[in-house]
């Protein structure tokens, strides 16, 4: 039988539920042979979605889930009262090692509650960041934390930076990536109390490529591999860059469309538009994982369709066959030890 990645996936979770996420694990599963995906919910309403698609039993399977965690209600209230709901029951499928990894485009507080209480920490990590990539101009960067910490501490944004090298390292291929911390300036002096007291602590870690302050104007054109800030900031910056690539793709397509010479010109340029854009679109690069758990949990958009979906699936395989958890244990690990000896 084969070794599969088994991931669990929240088929209730997100604007698009049930028909974009079963979608989404179909092509998945039909994409890479090396996955198999639990679609967890209501398994009338699954199965029913499932009757338009071709797809290897083998590879797919429905856990039923009675109940759902919505958006608006508290999550910590959700985890601990609905524990027949699909976020719930899919995190203790990640928790008891029936799988590597679970998928969810439901409630942000829901996941990062489940992440933490029920998953659990690896032991060490203050606190787990949501980490997306984002498209630059050179390929990705890695910005954490982006929506689980708005307060934190220095030591959590330098854990931040170690935990970040890591992925960029072993799931991107990075090597050495660079560690920026965002600022409003280049100077060291500058910045908010957090950003004044981490920047020396990161100066002086030897386990990271640390290059000082970040801009925001700078993040697009890749001024770094791993971006540190706290969670405010960082969703500040997420939110802001899929605005300006919306709202900038409306005007480029209004502009192209508005005589008959643009649309000429627009048909020229087309495929190379395309191709620009495409590396732009942040679908391709799936979820946003939290990292510094004892299992992969993947958060991706509330609005997510088919295509991010399926490719918050396909990236657990990476995250299992480079191990990262195993590597950012070892990097707490020598963090401690190093605390001992001081």
């Amino acid at each position: 039988m084969a070794e599969y990645v088994n991931v669990a996936v929240d088929a209730m979770g997100g604007d698009n539920a049930p028909t974009e996420i079963v979608k989404g694990a179909v092509e998945a599963v039909n994409a890479d042979k090396r996955v198999k995906v639990f679609l967890v919910g209501k398994e009338p309403v699954i199965r029913e979605e499932l009757k338009a698609y071709t797809y290897d039993a083998e590879q797919l399977e429905v856990v039923h889930a009675e109940e759902v965690i919505e958006t608006a209600e508290p999550p910590v209230m959700a985890i601990r009262r609905k524990k027949d709901s699909s976020i719930v029951k899919a995190m203790y499928m990640v928790k008891n090692g029936e799988c590597d990894a679970f998928v969810s485009a439901g409630s942000t507080g829901a996941v990062l509650v489940g992440g933490q209480v029920i998953v659990g920490r690896i032991r060490g990590v203050e606190r787990p960041p949501l980490a997306p990539l984002i498209p630059t101009e050179k390929g990705v960067s890695l910005l954490l934390d982006c929506g689980a910490n708005v307060d934190a501490r220095p030591s959590m944004l330098v854990q931040f930076a170690k935990m970040g090298s890591v992925y960029m390292e072993s799931v991107m291929g990075v090597k050495n990536p660079r560690v920026g911390i965002v600022n409003i300036g280049a100077e060291e002096e500058k910045g908010n109390a957090l950003v004044k007291e981490t920047f020396p602590l990161l100066k002086n870690c030897p386990e990271i490529n640390f290059i000082g302050s970040v801009e925001a104007r700078d993040i697009p054109a890749g001024a770094a591999d791993v971006i540190v800030c706290e969670a405010f900031v960082g969703n500040v910056i997420l939110k802001m860059y899929e605005g300006v690539s919306s709202a900038l793709l409306h005007q480029v397509k209004q502009g192209m469309m508005s005589t008959l010479r643009s649309k000429i010109g627009a048909l020229l340029v087309k495929p190379a538009l395309k191709t620009t854009l495409k590396s732009f679109d942040t679908s391709q690069y799936g979820g946003a994982p939290l990292l510094g758990l004892n299992g992969l949990v993947v958060k991706t958009h509330g609005s997510s369709k088919a295509v991010e979906v399926k490719n918050s699936i396909l990236q657990c395989i990476a995250f299992k066959e480079e191990k990262i958890n195993e590597k950012i244990k070892e990097q707490i690990s020598l963090e401690d030890k190093a605390a001992e000896n001081n």
